[in-house]
């Protein structure tokens, strides 16, 4: 259990938020089983809630692993929050380069050092109005093609219900929270391949579809056949409002 690295603002977070987190939820873990014991690798999972970054981080730590997260590098430049992050081991993405690998080269050094490294392929939290994991974006498929690091697919349910998609807060009656960890995805097909559009959106597609198929098995459904994309409903929501300005004109 590598919990002597952690630094001092992330035991305190702990210190502070676990208590909250025991009085607050009912937790239901599942598949310590596939998480590596040693070494590095990236655990990608989708992304219900504001808060989930929080039950998630429970979760791994408890299990001996605890996480550390991407934040973009902007925040390095405030002096406090700098102190913080960075105290607290968490990983800055360069976004602004126009090499995608040197945006990633703080999270290469981290999963390489023997980090378990939580991603959100989705970039943020999902749109979907049902809460099933939208399109994502390919940066965990760059990482673990560059590292050769396990994927490990978590999906997690019910911080949604605590606070979701209406921006407020249901702290009560205790809700259940649920993650489902599944085996590394098999990424080798892809080794040794260029990391192009192509080779990149298939890898992250498999490892999706591995994380989609976890919140099917928590929540108990078959996921969609179309996967949720933000830019096509807002394109869609445009188009039916400009159908009926038309139709009322």
């Amino acid at each position: 259990m590598r919990r002597g690295r952690l630094g001092f603002a992330y035991r305190m977070v702990i210190l502070i938020v676990q208590p909250f987190l025991y009085l607050l939820t009912k937790r239901d873990w599942r598949g310590k089983e596939n998480l590596p014991t040693t070494g590095g690798f990236i655990v990608a999972a989708n992304h219900v809630s504001h808060v989930d970054p929080f039950m998630l981080g429970h979760c791994l730590y408890r299990l001996g692993r605890p996480p550390r997260y991407l934040a973009k590098s902007e925040l390095w430049k405030i002096p406090v929050v700098k102190w913080i992050l960075s105290n607290a081991g968490q990983i800055p993405v360069h976004r602004r380069t126009t090499d995608a690998s040197l945006a990633l080269k703080d999270a290469v050094v981290a999963v390489e050092r023997g980090e378990c490294l939580a991603v959100y392929p989705e970039g943020t939290t999902t749109k979907d109005p049902a809460y099933w994991p939208m399109i994502p974006k390919t940066g965990v498929a760059r990482l673990a093609l560059m590292t050769g690091v396990p994927v490990v697919p978590v999906g997690q349910w019910g911080a949604q219900a605590i606070y979701g998609q209406d921006r407020k807060l249901h702290l009560w009656p205790r809700h259940k929270v649920q993650v489902r960890i599944g085996p590394a995805v098999d990424l080798s097909e892809y080794e040794g391949k260029p990391l192009d559009t192509e080779t990149l959106r298939a890898a992250t597609t498999k490892i999706m579809e591995a994380v989609r198929q976890l919140v099917g098995e928590i929540r108990g459904e078959v996921p969609p056949a179309a996967v949720y994309d933000p830019q096509v409903a807002r394109r869609e929501a445009a188009e039916q409002t400009e159908k009926k300005e038309r139709r009322s004109a």
